[in-house]
């Protein structure tokens, strides 16, 4: 039965205040009542979702790196619950429900893993990767039979802008549409980071703001090039942000710690104060 049969079930609301059972059933009636109740969750639109589903996705990676079972429970609920919010929705919608998304991804299991299922044998997983690929281009035909357009970069994955920056640009150089060398990459980087200034520099904060869109796209193309020296010299520009951000995060840490010892806080504190723990933490790094 293909899931245009199906009839679409909006859940019904949960009545009074609902136990924990550990049932799909009764997740999905309590997201009814969000969805009823919540002024928060009533004004909720899958597009004001989006940004929450990556946090959500990027907290797990982060909880799964820590290994505690707690925060790891708590994380995959959040994306489980990503997932009841958006099928709530588009229920209320009339256009599919969560037996439709469940169903759809067991078609998928099946049909993506024949040396399963099916007589297909497979002697290793270097093997499986060559046919799920396979796999994965009879569905883009499948696809692009039902009228979905398909161009050279529409295979990049989705992720972060970083991720999805690095891709493009590599799919791209394998297209012969690339500098030879980093040389070139560096002086569009120059040319970016100019036009950056060049909206910044000697206008007032209203001017700014004023054109705010714009200053928008100029930094956007800062951070493309940026990510361009960085696949140039073989780095992967996600990790090298996380780990700027996880020092950033170090060395505020240290600033905190050092003004708890003194007896203040953060908010007692000033720039001069904190930039001189910032400097302490660098040689604490360096020591230690």
């Amino acid at each position: 039965m293909s899931i245009s049969d199906n009839k679409i079930t909006v859940p019904k609301p949960v009545q009074g205040t609902p136990d924990a059972t550990g049932q799909l059933d009764d997740l999905l009636a309590l997201m009814a009542r969000l969805r009823a109740d919540c002024p928060w969750d009533k004004k909720q639109t899958n597009h004001s979702l989006i940004p929450y589903a990556i946090e959500e996705a990027y907290e797990l990676g982060e909880a799964v790196q820590s290994d505690d079972d707690e925060d790891i429970k708590g994380e995959l609920g959040d994306v489980l619950l990503q997932v009841v919010f958006h099928c709530q929705m588009y229920a209320e919608q009339g256009r599919f429900d969560m037996s439709d998304v469940i169903t759809t991804l067991q078609e998928k299991l099946v049909r993506r893993h024949p040396h399963v299922f099916e007589a297909e044998t497979l002697k290793d997983d270097a093997a499986v990767k060559v046919r799920w690929d396979e796999i994965k281009l009879e569905e883009q035909q499948a696809r692009e039979a039902r009228g979905k357009s398909k161009r050279r970069l529409d295979q990049i994955k989705a992720g972060s802008a970083l991720m999805q920056a690095q891709d493009v640009q590599k799919q791209a150089s394998k297209l012969g549409f690339d500098w030879e060398g980093i040389a070139g990459a560096v002086d569009k980087l120059d040319e970016e980071i100019a036009e950056l200034k060049h909206e910044l520099t000697d206008k007032s904060t209203a001017e700014v703001k004023a054109n705010i869109r714009e200053v928008e796209k100029e930094l956007g193309d800062c951070m493309f090039a940026l990510v361009n020296v960085a696949r140039k010299l073989n780095l992967d520009a996600e990790a090298a942000t996380l780990t700027c951000v996880h020092k950033f995060k170090s060395r505020f840490g240290y600033i905190e710690e050092q003004l708890e010892l003194a007896g203040k806080q953060l908010e007692d504190s000033d720039i001069t104060e904190m930039d001189a723990l910032w400097e302490a933490a660098k040689q604490h790094e360096r020591s230690s």
